[in-house]
């Protein structure tokens, strides 16, 4: 999980392709590359990195041609309705891991993250659906963007609806896992009107880029809090012998 900070980016292919020295802002990179069809950037450690990745031969063929994004909406999809994007992850499957979400309201921006000192890549990727919910007091409409299957599935395809009816059993009696987080996911699905939407992941998605690197960060600070239902053993439904 833990890499060194890119500090230098290199656009190819966007409003404005050159080298920039920061990501957000009205002179980063971001804003010259966000809704662009076919953008091609990099960041790089150092400026001489950058230079000569956006001077290769092959970065100037491929940015000749420009490629779908790996995941776009059009104004007209989202109108309407709150836009949010999480990931989480966990360093070694378990160990310490965080969660990062963007959110995007009208001409509004805000990032969140967290972390605890041992977890689970499922725990957090379902931690940050719930942070990004919970952060609307009033019923809201939302679309929710996550690389997580597990996530976009367990909600869609209604299996842990069907896991709470079945008190957290899956299939073969099998428990569901991380039920404790499944079980407030739900409640604030019922709360507001939420379509989950899955986006690959490390495919040049800007914000689920963004979500990742809040979440990697997250996940190497020092001093994280424990997962206590995770550390305690609470994160499936005991069921009485009989």
């Amino acid at each position: 999980m833990a890499k060194t900070k890119k500090k230098i980016y290199a656009v190819a292919a966007g409003r404005k392709p050159g080298i920039y020295a920061e990501w957000f802002g009205s002179q980063g990179a971001e804003v010259q590359i966000r809704g662009f069809a076919g953008a091609r950037y990099k960041g790089f450690a150092t400026r001489a990195e950058a230079e000569k990745w956006l001077m290769s031969p092959n970065t100037a063929s491929k940015s000749k041609k420009p490629r779908k994004e790996a995941f776009a909406e059009t104004p007209e999809e989202t109108e309407g309705y709150i836009v949010i994007y999480t990931d989480g992850g966990s360093i070694n499957n378990p160990g310490p891991g965080g969660y990062g979400v963007v959110i995007i309201h009208s001409d509004e921006r805000k990032e969140i993250s967290g972390g605890f000192r041992k977890t689970t890549n499922n725990r957090m990727e379902l931690m940050g659906a719930i942070v990004g919910l919970k952060q609307f007091e009033e019923p809201a409409r939302i679309i929710l963007h996550t690389d997580s299957l597990y996530v976009v599935n367990g909600i869609m395809k209604g299996w842990a609806e069907k896991w709470r009816k079945n008190d957290w059993m899956r299939s073969g009696r099998q428990p569901a896992e991380n039920y404790d987080l499944w079980q407030q996911l739900l409640e604030l699905t019922e709360k507001h009107e939420v379509i989950f939407k899955w986006v690959k992941g490390h495919a040049g998605h800007i914000e689920n880029e963004r979500c990742d690197e809040l979440a990697r960060e997250a996940s190497a600070m020092d001093g994280l809090g424990p997962d206590i239902n995770y550390e305690q053993g609470r994160t499936t439904v005991v069921q009485p012998l009989f």
